[in-house]
């Protein structure tokens, strides 16, 4: 059920506001006008379905105020008519409040001045002044440097606030260069959503770079809530916190009333054009928040399972033998690695889905010599096209009229890589259509089933054009202006390359395709990046917080260009990135044309032997990633999150961002200063105990810990309670390893239980979802006994890999005798190694099979 309402703004002209309470603790409201001249922009396409709504019920209905009541009766909504109100309360506390600082505001639409006829009543200000015409039309077009904006429709901006009562931790609306924990912007500038082609972007910026979010989270040790703003135009976010009094109710009459300092943080939201659609997202934990954003907008894509190893990528590998040497180089030197990328330089004349005569003349051979290898290949696709009428993409495209329009009606020019270029409307589903169909093997020739696709410049870029990108009058399918969807564009474009995979494969196989430009709802289509980062330490630090903010934001499969994009890292440098990337989600080592070439082995033995050694442990750990990663597609959980997501009752982990948690299970904490000798690590919980994820020691106490590091490595710990799935040795390249045995990492926690799951499927097609064909298994220690069952859901899968060995951390004391216990209740006894140092019992050679369920006792 929906309550509308209508309310005036000052230019009397009717709003229409919509309430709904959505299944599962979300409110949605909507305010449009009553009756526009034409109808305003909504986003299409980024909520999976339209929400379910529930029948919100009125407790209280008097002149001018309306008291609205959720299902679970857990909420109520207090609408107030005048001046227009919304305040959110739980359980007698106000959570969230709408336009309490009355900053609502509606630019109604707008007949063209010249269109205007004057009447009576009018006559005598129309004839006032030239100038206020002259002010009316400065309205309507706009200057930006040498370029003139013409508003077809008028202004039509938007905007409102909301303040968060007793929150003062507010998180989110990447993408920016910026601290995990947002900054008040009082007295600077607000932070822009704007998909913008930043070159060597700055760090500690507000500026709107390659992607945009509109969601912001708010936490506070008992409750986090998030408002997920639903507008594609160019966004602005200002944020104010401060402390404001509040009355406390004292037991007496008599007694003086009391007053304290309690937090608040206004937002307020403004953007160019659209309507008013706001969720607010009520948690009230942050699992909660994910789930219910999931629930509007899509889960993370399963990524098949190459894409977690490692991809190593430059602008650009020159030819077939290029590529061939690379690829042996990583053979030579014991590196694992599973994909190689290609970038523009591929193409002939950047013509994309074309290739390079010279450089590569058989891609098909070059390809099977890959898939030998057990490795695949990415190809660069942008969404400029060359104008060139002899190139086949281009003048289909001209043909059907699938490019972007300027505001005359011809298609949009703008200068690209190839020169002049026309950038298809992949808002119109039918450009999308025709566009997955170009991925097919006989279209896209020379392509194979380990080619997959990696979408850049698709803000989109436009060179010499205002800020580098489409000027907001270029005019789109259904007449829409670009100004309205601009955010939404390689949200677009990624959609349609991922459906183009999909079908060349008829349904079968998973997709791989990373964006540079994302939206809400990215998550559902690949993988996204940082974008041109440059080779200093000041980018490796604050490539944790920006991964941080962009998982938060739903978009779990991401990471930044290790090495840094711009210029040649420093030896050191290039080992801190690659320690990093390899426990963050997405792992790839890029450069650009200018940069010297930085394979790992090119940077002396020590260092070649440390990055192998970072690279490998990626490889042991990826049981444990994919699983993560089926956790992030079925319940919504980030892979890499911020510390208080974890601990949301710790106060001091609220404002860290220089260290992270991969799942529940893993703490990591990437050096990222030059020459350090020692990190300050947070190891959260006074109850929590962490262990060193390499030497098995456990830390004496919980807290701030000075860690002494070494070149080789960074701080790793696994927290106590945990089970991590790992392999016991890395291959070439994942497909290598599918016969690898298995280790459990067994971290015992105060009561000396642990508990995990393993994740397995085949790793590439959609037989997981289509056929039930997956294991998902589930490790307990309780009582003295691991024992492996089947997780709730019923997938079969059958595998031959065992369970090779078992390491329990923090075992009190010498166990007497181990056993292990089959299904048909038989025992065996185990031979096991315990170290009274660090209390670590290792049982070996165990050839447990990890499709059965089996119990290890230990007394």
């Amino acid at each position: 059920m929906s309550l509308k309402r209508m309310i005036l703004i000052s230019s009397q002209v009717l709003l229409q506001v919509e309430i709904y309470e959505i299944e599962g603790n979300i409110f949605r409201i909507k305010i449009n006008e009553a009756a526009p001249l034409r109808a305003r922009y909504e986003v299409p396409d980024v909520l999976i379905k339209e929400p379910t709504t529930q029948r919100l019920s009125v407790s209280q209905k008097e002149a001018g105020i309306l008291v609205l009541t959720s299902v679970n009766k857990d909420y109520t909504l207090h609408v107030t008519a005048n001046p227009f109100q919304v305040e959110l309360h739980s359980k007698g506390e106000t959570v969230l409040s709408m336009n309490s600082n009355g900053l609502l505001y509606f630019e109604h639409l707008q007949p063209p001045p010249s269109d205007r006829k004057s009447t009576a009543e009018n006559e005598e200000a129309a004839s006032d002044s030239s100038k206020e015409k002259q002010e009316d039309l400065g309205l309507w077009q706009e200057k930006f440097g040498s370029f003139l904006d013409f508003k077809a429709h008028g202004p039509s901006s938007v905007g409102v606030d909301f303040s968060l009562h007793g929150f003062d931790h507010v998180y989110g609306i990447p993408q920016h260069a910026e601290s995990l924990l947002l900054k008040n912007t009082s007295d600077g500038d607000a932070y822009r959503l704007y998909n913008l082609d930043i070159f060597g972007h700055k760090i500690h910026d507000k500026i709107g770079i390659y992607g945009s979010v509109p969601l912001l989270l708010a936490h506070k040790p008992n409750r986090t809530s998030g408002i997920f703003w639903l507008n594609s135009s160019e966004t602005l976010v200002d944020i104010n916190t401060k402390a404001v009094a509040e009355h406390i109710q004292s037991g007496s009459a008599a007694d003086t009333a009391k007053q304290r300092a309690v937090p608040l943080t206004d937002v307020r939201w403004m953007s160019e054009s659209g309507i008013i659609d706001v969720f607010l997202l009520m948690g009230p934990t942050a699992f909660d928040i994910f789930k219910q954003f999931a629930q509007l907008t899509g889960t993370q894509a399963l990524p098949p399972l190459f894409s977690l190893g490692y991809h190593q990528c430059r602008w650009n590998y020159e030819d077939e033998q290029d590529v061939k040497a690379v690829d042996a180089g990583f053979d030579e030197h014991d590196i694992p690695y599973d994909v190689i990328w290609l970038d523009i330089e591929h193409t002939d004349g950047k013509r994309y889905f074309t290739w390079d005569k010279k450089k590569f003349q058989n891609p098909k051979r070059m390809q099977e010599l890959l898939r030998k290898k057990k490795r695949k290949l990415v190809v660069i696709v942008d969404p400029h096209i060359k104008a060139d009428p002899m190139y086949a993409l281009y003048s289909q495209g001209k043909d059907k009229g699938y490019f972007v329009k300027d505001r005359n009606g011809q298609d949009f020019e703008g200068i690209c890589w190839p020169g002049s270029s026309c950038y298809l409307d992949f808002t119109n589903p039918e450009v999308r259509k025709w566009y997955a169909d170009q991925f097919a093997f006989k279209t896209y020739k020379g392509s194979t089933n380990i080619l997959f696709v990696w979408n850049d410049m698709n803000e989109p870029s436009v060179f010499k054009g205002a800020e580098l990108t489409m000027q907001k009058d270029a005019v789109h399918y259904n007449n829409w202006e670009h100004r309205e969807l601009h955010n939404l564009y390689g949200f677009y474009q990624q959609m349609a390359t991922a459906e183009g995979l999909v079908k060349r494969s008829s349904g079968k196989e998973r997709p791989f395709v990373l964006t540079r430009s994302f939206f809400a709802g990215s998550q559902k289509y690949g993988a996204v990046w940082t974008g041109d980062n440059t080779a200093e330490w000041g980018y490796l630090k604050i490539s944790i917080p920006m991964l941080l903010t962009i998982s938060l934001a739903g978009i779990s499969f991401c990471g930044a260009d290790v090495g840094g994009f711009i210029g040649d890292p420093e030896p050191e440098l290039l080992v801190r990135w690659y320690q990093a990337g390899a426990y963050q989600p997405f792992f790839r080592g890029h450069s650009n044309m200018e940069s010297k070439r930085r394979e790992p082995w090119l940077f002396g033995e020590k260092n070649t032997q440390i990055i192998r050694e970072a690279i490998r442990e990626r490889y042991v750990l990826l049981p444990y990633l994919y699983t993560l990663f089926y956790r992030a597609h079925t319940v919504a959980e980030p892979v890499m999150r911020p510390l208080w997501v974890e601990f949301p009752g710790k106060l001091e982990t609220f404002g860290v961002e220089n260290e992270y948690m991969l799942g529940n299970a893993l703490l990591v904490h990437p050096v990222t200063d030059k020459e350090a000798k020692a990190v300050s690590v947070l190891l959260p919980g006074s109850e929590e105990i962490w262990y060193d994820f390499r030497t098995f020691i456990r830390m004496e106490d919980p807290g701030t810990l000075k860690i002494p590091v070494t070149l080789d490595k960074i701080p790793v710990f696994q927290r106590g309670g945990t089970v991590i799935p790992l392999k016991t040795a890395a291959g070439k390249s994942t497909e290598w390893m599918i016969d690898v045995s298995y280790e459990l990492r067994v971290a015992l926690d105060t009561e000396a239980r642990a508990i995990g799951e393993l994740y397995l499927d085949d790793g590439h097609s959609f037989q997981y979802l289509h056929k039930k064909q997956f294991l998902y298994r589930k490790f307990t220690f309780h009582k003295n006994i691991l024992s492996s069952s089947c997780m709730g859901e019923s997938g079969q899968y059958h595998t031959t890999c065992v369970v090779e060995r078992v390491i329990f951390l923090g075992v009190g004391q010498q166990p007497t005798f181990v056993s292990v216990c089959s299904k048909d209740g038989k025992e065996k006894e185990v031979v096991f190694t315990y170290d009274t140092k660090t209390s670590v019992l290792t049982l070996e050679n165990l050839a447990l099979s990890i499709d059965a369920d089996w119990k290890i006792c230990v007394k």
